[in-house]
């Protein structure tokens, strides 16, 4: 006996056909490779619900992240796992979402999708969306990304190669599922904050960080290394500025592995100073996902969460 398992299409690569002006979403696709699945002896029962209109994952956004969690919150205790078919340059950021709106998840979600459309010659399709079944069946409970034969923690991953089969990796692995644990299922909705990331470069325009941090409800700061950034006068005005209208801000490194880790160079003080929040080793995916979370919750809420680790996401 499979399981129950509802599948969600939001389009992407695995799910597009190619175009005069090049690759693109079509209907269709994914409904036929499941049937093809179910041709070969799939013993798991698969439902399946699609956007209307599918969607280039570029197009991502908080209404979307909102359209899925609500999807899966309406359908939780209907069906034994679910899956998430995305395009993969904003997976990331998708699954990173879901761990912080989904309180309480008792089922596996799987992400997946594909380098190459279903139906052209060296996809990854296929082979990712069998692997994701079979995670949907037998995975804990939590968000998990499955791609190129590797089930990865849905808070911890991001894309590393823009054409590889093997585009996604984790940092380093995490005691903490990709769930919050809670008693109840408890779906939470994002807001729309202004939210900005700033990566900070040598000789940087301070005008322009300054007019973002003045503009946005929330930032995250890609500082250099273990947690440095320029010392210059203008940017620490327009962080401590930020920092007085309550503007939450977190700082997480430019380096893929390692994290920040604040005060070990007087180059990075001015970051406690301005009550930057330590992003420990944090991805920028998971940090913006984050603040686009707590954002959302009441006032008297936000710090306790913001702080404390919450799904895996830091260690």
């Amino acid at each position: 006996m499979g399981a129950n398992i509802l599948l969600i299409n939001t389009g992407g690569t695995i799910a597009m056909a190619a175009t005069k002006v090049g690759f693109a979403p079509k209907a269709g696709l994914l409904e036929q490779a499941l049937d093809g699945l179910r041709r070969d002896g799939m013993q798991s029962h698969i439902s399946l619900t699609a956007f209307t209109p599918l969607i280039d994952s570029a197009n991502a956004s908080f209404a979307d992240w909102n359209r899925i969690a609500k999807t899966i919150a309406q359908a939780h205790d209907h069906y034994d796992g679910f899956i998430v078919t995305h395009g993969t340059d904003t997976l990331a950021f998708t699954s990173a979402a879901l761990c912080f709106a989904l309180e309480g998840l008792a089922k596996p979600v799987i992400l997946t999708g594909s380098m190459v459309p279903l139906g052209i010659k060296g996809s990854d399709g296929a082979g990712n969306l069998i692997d994701a079944i079979a995670a949907a069946e037998t995975a804990p409970p939590g968000v998990w990304v499955q791609f190129a034969g590797q089930r990865l923690h849905g808070a911890r991953i991001r894309k590393v190669h823009s054409q590889a089969h093997g585009a996604f990796s984790a940092s380093d692995n995490s005691a903490i599922p990709p769930l919050q644990v809670a008693p109840n299922l408890i779906r939470h909705v994002f807001g729309n904050p202004d939210l900005v990331i700033l990566s900070m470069a040598p000789g940087q325009s301070v005008k322009a960080m300054t007019a973002a941090l003045a503009l946005c409800d929330g930032g995250v700061l890609r500082v250099f290394g273990a947690g440095t950034l320029p010392d210059d006068a203008g940017l620490a005005a327009a962080l401590h500025a930020a920092h007085a209208r309550g503007i939450p801000m977190i700082a997480v490194s430019q380096s893929a592995e390692g994290g920040v880790r604040l005060g070990t160079y007087a180059a990075g003080n001015l970051l406690r100073e301005a009550g930057v929040i330590d992003g420990a080793d944090m991805t920028p995916e998971a940090a913006y996902a984050k603040l686009a979370h707590v954002l959302s919750l009441p006032e008297p809420d936000r710090a306790a969460r913001l702080h404390r680790t919450l799904c895996g996401e830091s260690q």
